[in-house]
């Protein structure tokens, strides 16, 4: 999604709804305007009619026709311009025609004509016309001597126009914020809904944040303990990554507490609320307008808050359009959540919650063209459980797997989080070790092997189950090979030296070299 969301106004059958009452009204006082002048009102100059009937005749259909002709003209913003250039020469010309106890009708006129140019454009040709004819009438008729009650009349029909002019752009600019913020909202709606990539949302986030607010700052923070993480904070055009702050007494931790919105127009003033200080983020800049919005969904739950450095910069409007952004992003992030659990547990053998094989072997190959590109080590350790297959002989499937689970949780214990467990088959598992050595490797091997030896295995029938063991082989990359599939089968051999020299037993590089010695 772009930064910004084009204004795109209204449509032209918008414009034309618009406008059309101002149309036949005009059309209306035109004709009542011309009627009157040369039925109740005529001219006593025989060519003052025939103006007033050309006029009538000319201005009556140019205004049926500007309301057909504006959908299909390719330049609207010029054909508003001549049209209202063709209205002012005619409205000057009616004003100079027209007999003195109708004039005052051209004001009518000139109002609801500067209506139509206001909403299709903007206060340019509205205030042309306006002011164009006003001049015209004022210069000609203190030419012909006006009255202090004429002059005042006229002065407070022109500010009456420009007061509806001004009205006029207030209403269309509040209905194209409106637009604006929906277009915002919609586009959002389309395009976060179907993103799975976390990161992705927050880019998404980031610029309907800036497409649609004008704010000094944002962030968008969710809940992690007595900790809320800014996943995305932006501050005065810089963005600021992975921040960590205290969950307590911060204006985020009101709206998510209280899951409801927090409007503070001018931060200058002091915040009546319990339990609350204002937490600096970001650069070291005095905020003062907040506004914050409570984002909950079934996986994530936080909050998303927009500042200036402004008093006063944001309304209820803004703070409406940031609920909606905040809806439409806690839906996103569920929706990522449990794409991300259901590709975790795709990657997880059922049983012991490790990674299955397929998964450890992608995890194994990128890790170690991670220490590759680092130049470190990785090892491998590949384990088996000894005699195995008696335990699901003699005490059944069901304490077969609480030992293959039991492992598993022994192995969690002693390697870190950057480190890899898979189960490559049955009994048989692969542990990865970035940036280990064969040293450290066996110290691994030997951590979990004296676990093991401490590993209490249940039984209904409460009979005697003896201790597992497990027998290890260790190899090291990229010291013995740089190929993992080659580190797997050394691995494996070395398992199976292991095994045959008594079960047990860790077999690991250095053993291999001193038996080839």
């Amino acid at each position: 999604m772009k930064n910004s969301v084009k204004r795109s106004g209204f449509t032209p059958q918008e414009n034309l709804v618009s406008i059309l009452p101002a149309i036949v009204i005009g059309m209306v006082i035109m004709f009542a305007s011309i009627a009157s002048a040369l039925i109740s009102f005529p001219p006593q100059n025989p060519l003052h009619r025939i103006w007033l009937v050309i006029c009538g005749l000319f201005v009556i259909p140019h205004l049926a026709l500007y309301y057909f002709t504006y959908n299909i003209a390719q330049h609207k913003a010029l054909y508003v311009w001549i049209n209202v250039i063709l209205a002012g020469v005619m409205f000057c010309t009616l004003s100079y025609f027209l007999p003195i106890e109708v004039k005052h009708l051209i004001y009518i006129m000139v109002f609801i004509s500067a209506l139509p140019a206001s909403l299709l454009a903007n206060r340019g040709p509205a205030y042309f016309l306006l002011f164009s004819v006003t001049t015209f009438y004022f210069v000609l008729n203190l030419y012909d001597g006006m009255l202090p009650h004429e002059l005042i009349t006229h002065i407070g029909f022109t500010v009456a126009a420009f007061i509806g002019i001004e009205t006029v752009q207030k209403l269309r600019d509040s209905a194209l914020q409106h637009i604006k913020r929906l277009e915002i909202v919609n586009e959002l709606s389309k395009h976060i809904v179907s993103t799975l990539e976390t990161k992705q949302v927050f880019a998404l986030l980031s610029a309907a944040l800036q497409g649609a607010l004008e704010a000094d700052a944002y962030y968008v923070g969710t809940v992690h303990g007595d900790q809320i993480h800014l996943e995305l904070l932006y501050d005065d055009g810089e963005y600021f990554q992975d921040q960590w702050v205290e969950k307590k007494g911060t204006l985020s931790n009101w709206v998510i507490t209280h899951q409801q919105g927090l409007f503070l127009p001018d931060l200058r003033k002091e915040i009546e609320l319990d339990d609350v200080k204002v937490v600096t983020v970001g650069k070291d800049k005095r905020t003062l307008s907040w506004m914050g919005v409570p984002m909950r969904g079934s996986h994530v739950d936080g909050a998303i808050a927009i500042s200036s450095y402004r008093p006063n910069a944001f309304d209820r409007g803004d703070m409406e359009l940031l609920y909606n952004i905040a809806q439409r992003a806690a839906l996103a992030l569920d929706n990522t959540c449990h794409h991300e659990l259901v590709e975790k547990q795709a990657q997880l053998d059922s049983l012991t919650k490790v990674y299955n094989h397929g998964c450890f072997i992608k995890i194994l190959k990128e890790q170690a063209q991670t220490c590759r590109g680092q130049n470190q080590p990785l090892s491998l350790i590949m384990l088996d459980i000894d005699f195995f297959k008696q335990y699901n002989d003699t005490f059944g499937h069901l304490i077969g797997d609480e030992v293959l689970i039991g492992l598993c949780n022994v192995v969690r214990g002693h390697i870190k989080t950057t480190d890899a467990v898979g189960r490559w088959g049955g009994e048989e598992f692969a542990i990865s070790l970035p940036n280990a050595d064969a040293g450290q490797a066996v110290q691994v091997a030997e951590r979990i092997q004296q676990s093991m030896a401490l590993l209490k295995v249940g039984s209904a029938e409460r009979m005697a189950i003896p201790v597992p063991t497990v027998s290890q082989g260790i190899a090291v990359f990229p010291a013995e090979t740089d190929d993992t599939t080659k580190l797997i089968d050394l691995a494996d051999k070395r398992l199976y030296i292991a095994k045959k020299r008594g079960r047990n037993q860790i077999e690991s590089a250095s053993a291999v070299v001193g038996q080839v010695l």
